[in-house]
């Protein structure tokens, strides 16, 4: 998932507004705030980031996202807005791939080479790129020692610029392929910090998938009691529709 983005903390009431409906699963009426914003490459930009994030956590709305897209593509001026779109192009065709949608997995791995060509080594935008090259690596490739290289990359941009929601998800897949490497300790540090970030900021969305991935490194009761409040999560808030089969099915995996 992309942990792009502004938080409540900004100070900056639209943003604030906006952060408020994203972490809260309302991406349609957050990008509809951002309307009369988007002739601007930054406006045409997060909205499009906004309509992604609805297409990963609810499985639909690929042909609004992608219309935003295109938008946010034609604005685009500079290297780094070029760059930014890129990486936003290649994560929608990342996430299209990864549904079962329709694969675009050579338009991702496209999009994001073209995104690292034009961003800057040590712009806000590369650590956020990093991760999602890590992304691709991991569940398209099934490379793991290069997810997890460009994982660490992107942790330690995020860290960098202070990007906590960024963080929330380096934490995540960095303890994701610990898990998988049988390093139950350093699973269990990496998704509880996870989830601590995700609970400090608020991003009620992103709290499920962050207890159930802490639930595969817990032993029972504890496992069971993460998963149910998952569950009742996702009741709630109706998203993410991928956890929910998997909480419905079996215990879930740390995947997306």
């Amino acid at each position: 998932m992309s942990g792009s983005g502004t938080t409540a903390d900004d100070g900056d009431p639209l943003q604030t507004a906006v952060w408020r409906l994203r972490s809260r699963g309302c991406w349609t009426d957050a990008a509809a705030l951002l309307e009369p914003h988007a002739a601007a490459p930054a406006g045409a930009l997060q909205r499009t980031a906004l309509l992604t994030e609805r297409c990963v956590y609810t499985e639909s709305g690929w042909a609004e996202a992608d219309e935003a897209l295109r938008a946010a593509e034609a604005v685009a001026q500079s290297d780094e807005e070029r760059g930014a779109a890129a990486s936003e192009r290649g994560y929608l065709a990342y996430a299209s791939t990864l549904f079962g949608v329709r694969d675009r997995a050579d338009e991702a791995r496209s999009a994001l080479g073209r995104a690292a060509a034009l961003t800057a080594p040590t712009g806000r935008g590369r650590a956020l790129l990093d991760f999602r090259r890590g992304l691709l690596a991991e569940n398209v490739a099934d490379a793991p020692q290069a997810a997890r290289a460009a994982y660490r990359r992107a942790h330690e941009g995020a860290t960098a610029h202070g990007d906590p929601l960024l963080l929330s998800f380096t934490w995540r897949h960095l303890a994701g392929l610990a898990l998988r490497d049988g390093e139950l300790t350093e699973a269990r540090h990496g998704f509880s910090e996870s989830l601590r970030i995700r609970e400090e900021l608020g991003y009620l969305i992103g709290t499920a998938p962050a207890l159930a991935a802490l639930a595969d490194s817990e032993d029972e009761p504890v496992a069971s009691r993460l998963r149910t409040e998952a569950a009742r999560l996702v009741r709630l808030l109706k998203v993410p529709t991928w956890l929910a089969a998997r909480l419905d099915a079996a215990p879930p995996a740390a995947s997306v």
